[in-house]
């Protein structure tokens, strides 16, 4: 199954990584650290492999991925010597990234953004493209009575620019036959006129999000608390980020998006909103890695109080980018099942994700496991 993956925000660290990381493993450069689908429990002849994906995408910078490259080994976010081996393999990704097509219209843009995805699908023969949404976090839009109807949202977008830039891009996504997977806090395809018109074509869609970091170790911990009936009180925490998702959630509209799909986790696992909130901090000085440190204030047997600290150090680029390509490679093969709709599923990769889901992250695996299990028997 020859697979395309369209990466809106095609010149940013984490689809950089992406690329080459899927270059390197492909070449047996590296082990495949990090992708889910490649544990043993998750393996299924339904999901197209690592060798078989094609890479393409916008983007609105026109950085060179040799530069890029560049940035990210010295940043220490790739290895030296896998970049070096797959060199020779940029000018043929960087091939199929296109600037953002600009138009008089939204509806227009829409049309040529379709049209590059399409492009894309015919030149290199793919069997099905899905679209991935890697861009910086973008603010929730205003409310625009546009968003509840199809037919009023095209109507809008044929006179006024309506659409926040990711849900543009749902819209391209659909429009061109297209899946999406939004791996950002931003608004997407949780439109109802979106959900519309991915109906209308029959088409999966997944998000929101993805769970790289502090949520990460919440989703595993929140669950522990809940089965031994320990009394949260307390769950604040602070995230220390660099590079441009930090610079860009320096942005107050931008980070309020991001904190709010962060907190979800414990209330949905507890029961109840713990007091506490999760602040995010820009420090350029640590580039495309992050710290996130944690105190959880709890009560047991007797009313007894007792604390409990963590502290995070990863790499965003280093941590994401695997589950890009295993998410693109489910998303895929869901789209070939004939799945329609949100892919509840994938829950176990996500923040803030669709549906009303299991919030525990073991929970969420047991979801994960029986969907691959049902794609094989399709």
């Amino acid at each position: 199954m020859t697979t395309g993956v369209w990466l809106i925000g095609a010149r940013g660290s984490v689809a950089v990584t992406s690329m080459v990381g899927a270059t390197a493993l492909r070449a047996g450069l590296a082990e495949p650290l990090g992708c889910v689908t490649e544990l043993p429990e998750l393996a299924s002849p339904a999901l197209p492999g690592l060798g078989e994906l094609v890479f393409g995408g916008h983007d609105i910078s026109d950085i060179t991925l040799e530069k890029k490259v560049e940035n990210l080994v010295a940043a220490g976010v790739l290895p030296a010597r896998p970049a070096a081996a797959v060199a020779d393999k940029l000018d043929e990704l960087q091939r199929e990234l296109r600037p953002v097509p600009t138009a008089a219209t939204q509806l227009e843009t829409a049309r040529l953004i379709a049209q590059d995805i399409d492009d894309f699908r015919r030149r290199r023969g793919l069997e099905r493209v899905v679209v991935v949404n890697v861009s910086s976090t973008e603010p929730a839009p205003v409310p625009h009575p546009a968003f509840s109807s199809l037919d009023h949202l095209r109507s809008a977008m044929a006179s006024s620019a309506v659409l926040p830039p990711s849900s543009l891009y749902a819209y391209a996504a659909f429009s061109a036959g297209c899946p999406f997977v939004d791996f950002t806090p931003s608004t997407g395809a949780r439109l109802p006129a979106l959900i519309a018109l991915a109906a209308e074509a029959g088409l999966p869609y997944a998000g929101h999000d993805g769970k790289t970091g502090e949520t990460l170790v919440k989703s595993v911990l929140a669950p522990m608390f809940a089965l031994r009936h320990l009394r949260v009180r307390t769950w604040a925490g602070t995230n220390l980020l660099g590079g441009g998702d930090g610079a860009n959630l320096a942005d107050p509209a931008a980070r309020a998006a991001k904190s709010g799909s962060k907190q979800r986790v414990l209330k949905e696992t507890l029961g109840y909103q713990p007091q506490g909130s999760s602040h995010i901090e820009y420090v350029d000085d640590i580039g495309d890695f992050k710290t996130a440190w944690d105190l959880i204030t709890f009560s047991g047997f007797l009313g007894t109080q007792m604390r409990m600290e963590f502290t995070w150090h990863g790499c965003d680029s280093a941590l994401a980018a695997p589950l890009i390509l295993d998410l693109a490679r489910l998303t895929a093969a869901a789209h070939a099942a004939g799945r329609t709709g949100p892919l509840t599923e994938l829950a176990f990769f996500f923040k803030d994700p669709l549906g009303d889901v299991p919030h525990g992250l073991a929970d969420q695996w047991a979801r994960l496991a029986a969907f691959v299990r049902g794609l094989s028997d399709v």
